[in-house]
């Protein structure tokens, strides 16, 4: 197998895993740059994955190939759902941040459990068939090594999500809503000063965040595992916040974090089938993403700035 070869197996995989956590870390831009706390990524992203692959099971016969798509429409409207009740508890009570995160994650994968056993029978969900598929990128995909490893026998969502981060970064750097964004996370008494209400800027992040965590959670479910159980998601929500904070909470920054960890993990499951890895014990290929994980938040979280009002309720007045 030439090296040409191997980058035609490991990018397209790379790529594909590297979404779920893109699409979760970038709404987790959104929250943690508004100055509110996000640990409950992994517990919006059950909630994608669940809604997502239920409505595909329910309606794959009325969308068709489109199926997957409206999916992740679900998907989003269900984690800014589930985000609402983060924000009213970490903004409107001023819970604890990281409490409130914590219990949705448990929420989350204790209610999607209930609600698939009730639903199917079961512990997990009945495999869907209208999936994302593999696909030649149009035109591009022809041309000569390029096409082969980056358009060809790929898939779609990959180049959604990293035009989505372009688009973040210029709504979070280049316009107003991004300005107002970023100061309530770093001086939310002087925003308050300058008229900008704080809470309604903290509740829209939170809730976009919910929103982007629950398309990665319907991306993972609908193009890697095919179908819901408790362990579908798995940390990757974790994964997700940890490429954020790897990428210094920035959007592009988060996105080239996300990728580095999709290739820690593509490399876990399809590492033994490329000649540089096949004699490498099978076990240390799986834990490799968590180890690259702790190492890459080890090396970096001291010297990444975060938001300086991150994790801090604001209330009106105080100094």
């Amino acid at each position: 197998m030439g090296f040409i070869d191997i980058l035609t197996i490991l990018i397209p995989s790379t790529l594909l895993w590297a979404t779920p956590l893109i699409f979760t870390a970038l709404g987790g831009a959104f929250s943690e740059r508004s100055g509110v706390v996000n640990i409950g990524l992994e517990g919006l992203m059950v909630i994608g994955a669940f809604s997502s692959i239920v409505f595909n099971l329910a309606f794959a016969d009325t969308f068709g190939a489109a199926t997957p798509w409206v999916a992740l429409i679900v998907a989003m409207v269900m984690g800014g759902l589930l985000a609402i009740l983060h924000a009213v508890a970490s903004i409107t009570f001023r819970a604890d941040q990281v409490v409130s995160g914590v219990a949705i994650n448990l929420l989350a994968v204790g209610l999607t459990l209930f609600l698939v056993k009730r639903i199917y029978g079961k512990g997990q969900t009945d495999i869907i068939s209208e999936g994302f598929g593999k696909v030649d990128v149009p035109l591009l995909h022809k041309i000569p090594v390029i096409g082969d490893i980056f358009f060809s026998n790929t898939y779609w969502p990959p180049f959604v999500a990293i035009l989505v981060s372009f688009i973040v970064w210029f709504i979070m750097f280049k316009t107003p809503f991004g300005l107002r964004l970023r100061s309530v996370g770093e001086h939310p008494m002087a925003a308050d000063t300058m008229g900008i209400n704080v809470t309604k800027m903290r509740y829209i992040g939170v809730i976009i965040s919910g929103a982007f965590a629950g398309v990665g959670g319907g991306v993972y479910a609908q193009a890697i595992s095919s179908d819901f159980s408790h362990a579908t998601i798995s940390g990757q929500g974790f994964m997700a916040l940890a490429a954020l904070i790897f990428g210094k909470w920035h959007p592009l920054g988060a996105m080239g974090a996300a990728l580095f960890f999709g290739f820690a993990q593509s490399l876990s499951i399809i590492g033994s089938s490329i000649p540089l890895f096949e004699n490498i014990p099978s076990v240390f290929l799986l834990i490799a993403p968590y180890v690259l994980t702790i190492l890459a938040l080890t090396g970096f979280i001291g010297r990444a700035d975060a938001p300086k009002a991150l994790g801090t309720p604001y209330i009106k007045g105080n100094r």
